[in-house]
């Protein structure tokens, strides 16, 4: 018995090679495609068929490593974790992430959002270095101190947010959603000290205050982060801090514990997690 006929679909790729190319251009390849086909395995198949030379960025297949950011019909997404039949339609237009550089055709190029990402200082920053390097114990957390930044901590870099910004797009300036929001993931944390350090970057021209909230970096998010709603906190965390109404968290000390014990039965004070970030 005949299997169903396959769907033809084509592909809208915006094209560009530096050195080449004066200026990126589009090109149209028709290929045939499967149920439950992502717009990634298309790419593949256009590749092998008609593009040899098609150059993107994908590694995890699994919407976890952000490497295959791309604007898909218009919008922002993850080619991995986007199906050709969500698409509703018999084109698929693909291009790199706006807001950035083209590398070559459809990778951009992140550095200046890496590089905004670094000035911010998304690790743990804290006096006792000596205690990060070498731990003897844990910083104890509660749930709800957990709850502060952990949608946060999923953000896997993949630059949607950026490409979606209206902001980024016009102020060369403005750090963006990713580095902003990561940035409030860290000062957020209980077991982090360097929100004064933090400050010198986030109180200048790159800082919350270029955002106007338009919302659209937390629209695009494939991971459902809400980094509009981190710039926000941000925001207000500056002003209290100006106002020396921002509550000041006590120095985060070394509890040890048992294996299995909660944080009811210590007696010891500040309740924190684990040591290294």
């Amino acid at each position: 018995m005949a299997g169903p006929s396959l769907k033809q679909v084509t592909f809208h790729l915006r094209r560009y090679e530096p050195g080449k190319d004066r200026e990126p251009r589009w090109e149209d390849h028709r290929i045939e495609v499967a149920p439950g086909m992502t717009v990634l395995d298309g790419l593949w198949k256009v590749k092998e068929l008609s593009a040899p030379s098609l150059a993107w960025r994908s590694s995890c297949r699994m919407g976890i490593c952000g490497s295959c950011g791309m604007l898909i019909n218009g919008r922002p997404r993850l080619a991995c974790n986007t199906q050709i039949a969500e698409l509703k339609s018999d084109v698929v237009a693909v291009g790199p992430l706006p807001n950035f550089s083209i590398i070559k055709d459809l990778v951009p190029d992140l550095e200046p959002m890496f590089e905004a990402h670094r000035e911010l200082m998304p690790y743990l920053l804290r006096a006792d270095t000596p205690e990060q390097d070498d731990p003897t114990g844990e910083y104890w957390q509660t749930p709800h101190e957990l709850e502060r930044y952990l949608q946060f901590s999923y953000c896997i870099k993949c630059g949607c947010c950026m490409a979606a910004c209206p902001t980024v797009a016009t102020d060369p300036q403005y750090a963006g959603p990713m580095p902003l929001g990561q940035a409030h993931r860290y000062n957020s944390d209980t077991r982090d000290a360097g929100f004064g350090r933090r400050r010198e970057v986030l109180s200048g021209g790159s800082g919350p205050w270029r955002c106007h909230f338009a919302g659209e970096c937390s629209q695009v998010c494939p991971k459902g982060v809400d980094p509009a709603k981190a710039i926000q906190l941000m925001k207000q965390d500056l002003v209290f801090d100006l106002l020396r109404l921002r509550r000041r968290r006590p120095p985060a000390a070394v509890a040890e514990a048992p294996h299995g014990t909660m944080r009811e039965d210590i007696p010891a004070a500040p309740a924190r997690t684990v040591t290294k970030p």
